[in-house]
């Protein structure tokens, strides 16, 4: 008797260690405790929300780059294979997770928090940061530089929420 194989069910469960925003590409990115994602747009007070303002490189404000995240552990690689301390709100993501394989996720749905997100895009890196940073970080974000995502379902994201499969 042979069993066709089912669906798979993802297993992993993470966790939101840090949040930033900035109002302009410039300006250093804050953290917060909490960020309010509105749903369609972006984050309140965030430079990528629709109609404020666009980013450095952007020619025009992204539907799927509504909420951007990072992983630490990406940090941790950096550090580790090239030397260099990258700090959460260096990478100008805005919210940094852990235990989330987030190059997995393009194309997926999951949750962020009471949040429900769409991945639309693997995050590319420009060599904007090294300018912003003093660090020769461009070559090491490349392949983990992080996840852009649309909002489909607002609401509040703290430091410490799940992040899981929807």
């Amino acid at each position: 008797m042979s069993h066709a194989p089912g669906p798979v069910t993802p297993t992993w469960l993470g966790v939101v260690a840090h949040l930033h925003v900035t109002a302009r590409a410039f300006l250093p990115m804050r953290p917060q405790e909490a960020i309010t994602l509105i749903a369609g747009r972006g984050i309140e007070g965030d430079r990528y929300m629709l109609g404020i303002e666009e980013g450095f490189y952007s020619a025009k404000p992204e539907e799927g780059r509504q909420v951007t995240l990072f992983e630490a552990e990406a940090l941790e690689a950096i550090r580790r294979d090239h030397g260099i301390e990258l700090l959460p709100e260096e990478h100008r993501r805005n919210v940094t997770t852990r235990g989330v394989p987030l190059t997995h996720l393009v194309g997926r749905r999951f949750r962020l928090g009471a949040c429900l997100l769409e991945a639309t895009r693997l995050s590319v890196p420009c060599r904007h940061i090294e300018e912003i940073l003093e660090k020769p970080v461009f070559d090491p974000m490349i392949n983990r530089s992080g996840l852009n995502c649309r909002i489909l379902e607002g609401g509040v994201v703290r430091v410490g929420d799940a992040v899981r499969p929807a």
